[in-house]
């Protein structure tokens, strides 16, 4: 008899990792048949154990267990990392606990959760855990940002490609080489097909990462490869886009393709000083290139000559130093003077500013701009009266010297 009971009540095995699913907690929590069967069982087992006499009393601390959430008792020992992944809900977060030793149930963190009102807000992150802690105490360390382990990297809005692998292996003493290697292919990464498409027909010799890699501050998981770091940077572009609505809105708006709107919104990210001005400088690019309010459909703008430089691994040079020579070298691919249309990629790494600014630029008959003072503030002009004005401006300021200023 005491075997059968055995049988009946014994807990799971550690096979099955405790699990509880949110169903069967909101069970316990509210009606059903179960509990009244389970209680009924229970007293029915008392019953049977009181009739056979005290020696049934090794049986009994079995039975109760079955009704007494299996927990630890102590404050823990040595140090285990746990990961709180986005999307994880607190059952998943007590699979995660109990699959690495921290608590001795899930249903155990279920529970102390329920007890502490504060647990909604445990953060998405890793952090540093004991083993065979008391799951009261687990939730108090996942709510203690002293335990979280931050390992933030900024990437700064503009940043091109090159730059972010060598700010990513700094960090994570991975090699530069195998962030390149990765970026080789970003549909790979995640970026879908579609944003490679382009409605003026101008094509990269190949799909570049450049302009998906979005600026922001983010936390590398521990033991992260380099195409997994990378293609959470490719999510989180994803995720800013998809929020702004930015595929639609260029594509009914701007009748120009996703792609295209986004490599305005790198030059102008490069091009600007401030913030304000990157919605104008967008304004300009799309009259030049698409409208025939300038003598060409060209842009003329030597962030993208720098642009390449930097991807040959020289160091940039500012506009009046510039060779002519440099300016319109033939075999450069983002050369813009005589060169119809946009860049056959982004020249970096646009901000949610930049993209805002391509998707929505204001109404303006601008095709100039340029920086007229020395705190980067940025002047417009429509026509080439307009232009010299900015000329005599930037003279004035010390911007310009020299020949520069004699027109």
């Amino acid at each position: 008899m005491i075997d059968d009971l055995d049988l009946g009540f014994d807990e799971p095995e550690r096979g099955e990792k405790g699990r509880h699913r949110r169903s069967a907690v909101r069970k316990r929590n509210g009606g059903g048949g179960g509990r009244g069967k389970t209680v009924f069982a229970f007293l029915m087992a008392l019953v049977l154990l009181g009739g056979i006499g005290g020696g049934a009393y090794i049986g009994f601390d079995r039975i109760s267990n079955y009704f007494v959430t299996p927990d630890f008792a102590g404050p823990g020992s040595g140090e285990v990392l746990v990961e709180v992944k986005k999307g994880d809900t607190l059952t998943d977060i007590g699979n995660s606990l109990y699959d690495a030793g921290v608590v001795k149930s899930t249903k155990a963190f279920i529970e102390a959760t329920e007890e502490n009102s504060r647990s909604k807000n445990i953060q998405v992150g890793s952090y540093k855990l004991r083993k065979e802690m008391k799951a009261a105490d687990a939730v108090n360390l996942l709510l203690d940002p002293k335990s979280r382990v931050v390992n933030g990297v900024t990437i700064p809005e503009g940043t091109i490609s090159l730059n972010i692998y060598a700010i990513l292996s700094k960090e994570t003493k991975i090699p530069v080489a195998e962030f390149k290697k990765a970026a080789e292919d970003p549909v790979k990464l995640g970026v879908p097909e579609f944003w490679f498409n382009r409605t003026d027909k101008k094509k990269s010799p190949k799909k570049s990462i450049e302009g998906f890699l979005y600026p922001a501050t983010y936390e590398i998981p521990p033991k992260a490869t380099a195409e997994q770091i990378l293609s959470m940077m490719v999510q989180k572009f994803l995720e800013v886009t998809k929020e702004m609505d930015f595929v639609d809105k260029v594509q009914k708006e701007r009748q120009i393709s996703p792609y295209e709107a986004l490599i305005t919104a790198s030059i102008a990210e490069a091009e600007s000083v401030n913030k304000e001005d990157l919605p104008k400088v967008a304004r300009v690019i799309y009259n030049r290139v698409y409208t025939d309010r300038y003598h060409c459909h060209c842009l003329e703008i030597d962030s993208a000559i720098n642009y390449w430089k930097r991807l040959q691994g020289k160091n940039p040079k500012d506009s009046d130093v510039l060779l002519q020579s440099e300016i319109n070298d033939p075999k450069n691919p983002y050369r813009t003077h005589g060169v119809d249309g946009l860049t056959i990629t982004p020249i970096g790494n646009p901000g949610e500013a930049a993209l805002k600014g391509a998707m929505d630029p204001p109404p303006g008959n601008w095709v100039y701009f340029m920086t007229i003072d020395q705190k980067g503030t940025m002047g417009y002009a429509s026509d080439d009266a307009g232009y010299k004005k900015l000329i005599r401006t930037m003279c004035d300021n010390k911007v310009l010297t020299g020949e520069n200023c004699r027109i």
